[in-house]
């Protein structure tokens, strides 16, 4: 190995870490829920656009440090997009080729980014498949398979060194209820709910986390059944989260409490958001968000006050073509206006039935 290679590797990725900024928590006004804060940790503004820059910087230095990657090895992920984005903007920092195993149904404005990257988009018809077709291309071409769906949860440092759940509290710090009553975050990989999961335990918190899962994903079923074979035949339509099979970096015990969202809660959940901060956001955050919005209504409907925190992952102008386009959802989605009817009472008495 060549380990001067591999030194120079490590220091233009904590470069470039060190001349990014932190991301911002922004709060959201609502004056239905009086004593309950909510906020969204907003991920869309790392260099590459979502919360999955800061997973690919740990994957490539978790593979550098463990001798996985030298000069000129290929780098393979399967990925739905945003870690394949993200994935390869550093292989570019490095000077490594980059393929992305992908669904064919993925963003084209994903896809694009990917190439502009300098990566290089290898289809599946299925979600299913990404797996065994990365493993093939990775041995195939002599080159590291990233597996983000194994190596998320024990590549990030969990205990601190400003992970987003040591980023969260430390933003918290001056907030009214600096503490939060609950932290909501959907699984991909599993891997930020793992690490939220373990800091809030690491730091004795009294902060709850509650995993919002989409429809045809087996999270929530994995979550209470134990059963780790369990999988799915559909793909989920919330791009970037849902899984067909319980991933190895899902891990259930650092997990207070389970949702499932149904898909048209998310879409509108996202048309609802760009109302009140004037902002598209992607799917995922609509999936978040809405369970956010249902354990404040439980809170306000119980005479509680406290503040939750979620994510917006990545931006809604990936997405112009899909989740933001009427016809596309009506055909892949389908009627959500009896979400946005819920919405709109919620405006008005901040119970969401």
């Amino acid at each position: 190995m060549n380990q001067s290679w591999v030194n120079q590797a490590i220091a233009k990725i904590e470069a470039d870490y060190q001349r990014s900024a932190d991301t911002h928590l922004i709060k959201l006004e609502l004056p239905m829920l009086p004593g309950i804060d909510i906020y969204l940790k907003d991920e869309s503004t790392h260099p590459t656009g979502s919360l999955k820059h800061r997973l690919a910087r740990s994957l490539f230095l978790y593979a550098l440090c463990n001798g996985w990657i030298t000069q000129d090895t290929p780098i393979i992920e399967s990925s739905s997009g945003s870690t394949a984005v993200s994935e390869a903007y550093f292989a570019r920092l490095l000077g490594l080729p980059f393929i992305a195993v992908m669904p064919a149904s993925t963003a084209k404005k994903k896809i694009q980014q990917i190439e502009f990257y300098g990566g290089r988009c290898h289809f599946v018809d299925h979600s299913s498949e990404i797996y065994a077709e990365s493993q093939r291309l990775a041995d195939e071409l002599r080159g590291h398979y990233m597996d983000q769906f194994t190596y998320a949860e024990r590549a990030t440092d969990w205990r601190g060194n400003n992970n987003i759940a040591n980023s969260i509290f430390e933003q918290m710090q001056r907030e009214p209820h600096p503490v939060p009553s609950w932290i909501v975050m959907s699984p991909g990989t599993g891997g930020t709910s793992a690490t939220i999961g373990r800091y809030i335990r690491y730091q004795c918190a009294k902060t709850k986390l509650c995993v919002v899962d989409p429809e045809n994903s087996v999270f929530y079923d994995y979550y209470h059944s134990g059963d780790a074979s369990i999988s799915c035949a559909g793909a989920s339509r919330i791009e970037g989260i849902g899984r067909p099979r319980a991933e190895p970096s899902f891990i259930p015990g650092v997990v207070d409490h389970m949702v499932k969202i149904d898909d048209s809660a998310s879409i509108a959940t996202i048309y609802w958001l760009e109302a009140l901060i004037g902002r598209k956001a992607g799917p995922s955050t609509g999936t978040n968000l809405y369970g956010a919005l249902q354990l404040a209504s439980e809170m306000h409907a119980n005479g509680q006050s406290g503040s939750i925190v979620t994510l917006l992952c990545d931006s809604g102008e990936r997405y112009l073509d899909t989740y933001y386009d009427s016809e596309w959802v009506a055909q892949h989605i389908g009627d959500i206006s009896q979400y946005q009817a819920k919405l709109t009472a919620f405006n008005q008495t901040g119970h969401l039935e």
